[in-house]
């Protein structure tokens, strides 16, 4: 049995990964937490997940945390800006623990993206691919809980304000993502592949019509011009620069930058990815 290893394994991703294996059946010694808060993975450790502190600003945690692993799941980090540098400690730190194959969660269409994320996930391809290792790369799309956490807010508000256009969003819920890594972490056939991975396309205004419908509330999307979702945001109370950010998200948005038809997901899971309305049922 292969010993499998999931970094950022606390985070939100990376928990419904652990999660996923241990209900596939993989024993729980076989599978390795990487964390950098060890006591927070405390009910993992109780349950027989070995629990190792891996920082991806501390490379010299890292070999250690990958000693006698198989198969690493690289969870993509959080902090834009660091994330190059923090992903080829990972990486070099596998090459020198004797890892089999790297599973990496990149973005979707990594390598032409308009999204002002893609570089990063782009550079860390690179990397991979220049490594030594084996590695299959899922290009995560869009979450669902990215809008279903703002839920409250939408429906306080009555209102969606964006600037998407009629972008299609094919955005899937992250258990979707944890089910389809943790599919690649245990069977074969994954080498080398590149897998795009969304769910079925919506637009702001479906969404909309959506929480209306499930929530028995109106809400309605109301697109305004990148320059005015700016100013919204400053005036919200955000910094230039992330505002400038989120505006720049969805500018990418109308530009098609989240759909995708591809059926990769839905494939790997085999099962039609969840559905919209019952994404923002649950949020309820």
């Amino acid at each position: 049995m292969s010993v499998i290893a999931i970094t950022g394994a606390t985070g939100q991703l990376g928990r419904l990964v652990v999660e996923n294996l241990l209900e596939s059946g993989i024993p729980a010694g076989d599978v390795v937490a990487v964390v950098r808060t060890p006591g927070k993975a405390a009910d993992l450790a109780e349950r027989g997940v070995q629990v190792r502190e891996g920082d991806y600003d501390r490379p010299d945690t890292l070999t250690t945390a990958l000693a006698g692993v198989d198969v690493l799941l690289l969870v993509s980090g959080s902090e834009p800006g660091g994330r190059v540098a923090q992903h080829t400690a990972v990486i070099r730190a596998a090459e020198n623990a004797g890892v089999d194959r790297i599973v990496y969660t990149s973005l979707l269409r990594a390598d032409t993206s308009p999204l002002v994320l893609a570089p990063e996930h782009k550079a860390t391809e690179e990397i991979l691919a220049a490594s030594a290792l084996p590695t299959t790369i899922l290009r995560n799309g869009w979450y669902t809980e990215n809008y279903t956490a703002r839920l409250g807010e939408y429906l306080d508000r009555g209102v969606i304000v964006g600037a998407t256009g009629d972008g299609l969003v094919a955005a899937a819920t992250r258990a979707d993502y944890a089910a389809a890594a943790a599919v690649v972490l245990t069977t074969d056939g994954h080498e080398g592949a590149v897998y795009e991975l969304g769910g079925t396309p919506f637009t702001l205004t479906e969404l909309a019509a959506v929480i209306t419908e499930v929530a028995g509330r109106p809400v309605t999307h109301q697109d305004v011009s990148v320059a005015e979702l700016r100013g919204i945001l400053t005036g919200a109370g955000l910094d230039e620069g992330t505002a400038g950010f989120v505006a720049a998200l969805d500018e990418a948005t109308a530009q098609g930058a989240l759909d995708t038809d591809s059926t990769d997901l839905a494939r790997l899971i085999g099962r039609p990815t969840t559905p919209l309305a019952d994404a923002v049922r649950a949020a309820r």
